[in-house]
């Protein structure tokens, strides 16, 4: 709808306020991210208030974490579409490199409920893992957000199979 300029004037614009929080700020300080359940509820209280999170569509986050394994915050990387999404190692670690972060955890959701991973998403995660090794941040998991439940690819073994195929190519 366009409006005219007389229309327009009847609908003031709304003031908004904005403030930087420096990452030492944020309320996330000494949450631990260590395992697979504690990101799932990180996901579940951060991620779906994001003013750019659509549950219609994958949504691709990387949490990033300090030496100790605590959340330092995250980065909402990219908005795909029902069923995929566009990933690059440079977009996935940028933030995480500008926070000093020492890793990451992937996570994304599936829209259709079902967090079995695809084989994209297991492609996408050895990519992400071989650029993580590169600047020496460790991507500890991949997990995929279902409705109601989660999968981590670390616990189904994924990551075993990805690391032996790292050291097998040195």
């Amino acid at each position: 709808m366009i409006l005219s300029r007389q229309e327009a004037s009847r609908f003031p614009a709304q003031p908004q306020e904005w403030k930087v929080v420096s990452l030492r700020e944020c309320p996330t300080k000494n949450i631990n991210g260590d395992t697979p359940e504690l990101i799932a509820e990180y996901w579940r209280k951060q991620i779906p208030t994001h003013p750019y999170f659509n549950p219609d569509c994958e949504c691709f986050v990387a949490v990033m974490l300090n030496v100790r394994r605590q959340i330092k915050g995250h980065y909402l990387i990219s908005i795909g579409l029902v069923d995929t999404i566009l990933l690059h190692a440079r977009e996935t670690f940028r933030a995480a490199i500008v926070a000093a972060a020492s890793a990451v955890v992937l996570v994304h959701n599936h829209p259709s409920g079902d967090p079995t991973p695809s084989d994209t998403d297991i492609r996408g995660t050895w990519d992400l893992m071989r650029a993580g090794h590169i600047l020496k941040i460790e991507v500890l998991d991949h997990i995929i957000m279902g409705n109601p439940g989660r999968v981590s690819l670390r616990e189904l073994g994924y990551f075993d199979d990805m690391k032996g195929k790292q050291g097998g190519a040195k």
